[in-house]
């Protein structure tokens, strides 16, 4: 073999090598960076409900409804959770399996290879650092917003060194911050209080809507589709999908549904953040299914009711005419603006939880990519009083803060959904690699019809994501590269598993 095909063998070798999970479990034992488990089904169930009842109870849907599906919204939201709920079948079987942090990139590894495990761990940066940062955003604009219902005149931005700055995302991604320093445990029960309380919040909205709810409104049900503007200028905010098959792109209809289910699907992001956090779960192979069914479980009958509320209060074509459609706007259409006060408020509340899970997710999945070596392993020292990962989370806040409060980082929503269901494509297709070349590890959560399930969850995800923007993807595509730069620049030569290959690492740190 000449020396070049010796080193393209080495290569492909390289990237497709995988971790086992003996090592990964061993790898979460190591001394000094450990993570402690505190956390119990019932702060997991709250956890994935605390980051999807966000913002997105309030808004999307109303925008679902009025720009694409109409009443129709319902089976949007039925067939987003239909899909979400598939893949997290598949990740409640490996985070059973495998409960140490890292969640998708950690089940990648395992099965798939190295390289995709980064990637997909860089989706996850993605995701979560944009998420983090376009909620912290959104909390700033509530902020403000409560500010002036309640006649509080303190400007919520400032000019700093010629720059204007949103102050308020920068506080609350700092108390969440410096509060998940302190411990697990102690941001869960935080979480729990604030939850339970915008959970009643969405509760009164639900009930005061259907006083409103007039049956003439659902029809029609799928409004019969309609083309949007067309031409040239409109190519980058069409999906992939109508841009490949140049197809006419269209609003309403069956078209509109799907569109609107790409769309809603946002709202229920976070239910594999949840898995991050099984390294600090007690008992996870029964803990971890239990909690993310059972948050997924309540957020999907929550929306179904908002949607229900929202589409029977007002017609479709109130939202659609609307700038920036929400629940809010049903409201003030129906003469109750003083809703307004109480969803305002219930959306500020809403945020501040996403924000915590979020921050705590990215800092547990950059914990498991430093430990591999993938990135500089003193990123993953934790604290001996804490048993937290104080370096990442303060690097995490400041970034997440950083974006937040100097940029307007809410253009790039869409990028949060690619990332999640690019991740989610990986993970249903592992489960079944991992059923053939594993298929004597213990499970304390099978997925049920396994292979056909994984297999309809990626596909569902994959088509969910050719519904995503070509501006979307276009960016997309630019962090992949940027991703994979980084991987052959760094990853590669400092990969512990790598480095336990080739025996350069000390005997003591080889196990």
């Amino acid at each position: 073999m000449s020396r070049e095909a010796a080193a393209k063998a080495s290569l492909i070798r390289s990237l497709l090598r995988t971790k086992s999970i003996e090592q990964s479990i061993a790898d979460a034992a190591e001394p000094g960076r450990q993570l402690r488990r505190s956390l119990t089904a019932w702060d997991l169930m709250i956890l994935g409900a605390a980051v999807a009842v966000g913002a997105g109870i309030f808004s999307v849907g109303a925008r679902a409804a009025g720009d694409f599906a109409g009443p129709a919204v319902m089976l949007s939201f039925v067939l987003a959770a239909v899909t979400c709920g598939l893949a997290i079948m598949c990740y409640a079987e490996f985070a059973s399996s495998i409960p140490v942090a890292g969640s998708a990139y950690t089940y990648t590894y395992a099965t798939l290879g190295e390289f995709l495990a980064w990637i997909i761990g860089w989706d996850l940066i993605l995701e979560l650092l944009t998420a983090g940062a376009v909620i912290a955003k959104y909390w700033g604009i509530y902020l403000s917003m409560v500010f002036e219902l309640f006649e509080v005149h303190i400007p919520t931005t400032v000019s700093v060194f010629g720059l204007s700055m949103d102050w308020g995302p920068l506080v609350i991604v700092g108390l969440f911050t410096a509060l998940l320093i302190q411990g697990t445990k102690m941001s869960a029960r935080v979480n729990n209080v604030f939850t339970l309380i915008k959970i009643g919040i969405v509760l009164f909205v639900i009930v005061v809507g259907l006083s409103y709810l007039k049956v003439e409104n659902f029809t029609p049900f799928v409004p019969p589709s309609a083309p949007t503007g067309g031409g040239a200028a409109d190519v980058w905010s069409q999906s992939l999908f109508s841009w490949a098959t140049g197809a006419v792109p269209a609003k309403y209809g069956i078209p509109g549904v799907l569109s609107g289910a790409a769309l809603v699907f946002f709202a229920f992001i976070g239910f594999d953040v949840v898995a991050t956090s099984a390294e600090e779960v007690k008992d996870p192979q029964r803990t971890l299914p239990l909690g993310i069914f059972g948050g997924l479980a309540l957020v999907t009958v929550l929306y179904l009711l908002v949607a229900l509320a929202l589409t029977g209060m007002v017609p479709y074509t109130v939202l659609a005419e609307a700038e920036n459609p929400s629940l809010a706007t049903a409201f003030v259409a129906v003469g109750a603006g003083w809703a307004a006060q109480v969803i305002s408020v219930g959306i500020l509340i809403g945020l501040t939880t996403v924000i915590m899970v979020l921050l705590m997710g990215l800092s547990r999945v950059l914990l498991a990519m430093s430990r591999d070596g993938l990135l500089p392993r003193w990123l993953s020292v934790t604290s001996e009083t804490h048993r937290t990962p104080v370096r990442l989370q303060l690097i995490c806040g400041v970034a997440v803060a950083l974006l937040a409060g100097f940029t307007q980082v809410e253009i790039l929503e869409e990028m949060i959904n690619i990332g999640t269901l690019s991740a989610f494509v990986l993970v249903s297709i592992a489960v079944v690699v991992l059923r053939r070349t594993r298929p004597d590890l213990p499970r304390a959560y099978r997925v049920p019809f396994s292979p056909v399930l994984p297999i309809v969850s990626a596909v569902l995800c994959f088509y969910l994501m050719l519904n995503l923007t070509t501006l979307t993807w276009v960016r997309f595509a630019v962090w992949l590269l940027v991703g994979a730069a980084v991987y052959f620049a760094y990853g590669r030569r400092h990969s512990r598993v790598g480095m336990r290959a080739r025996g350069e690492l000390p005997v003591d740190e080889s196990r």
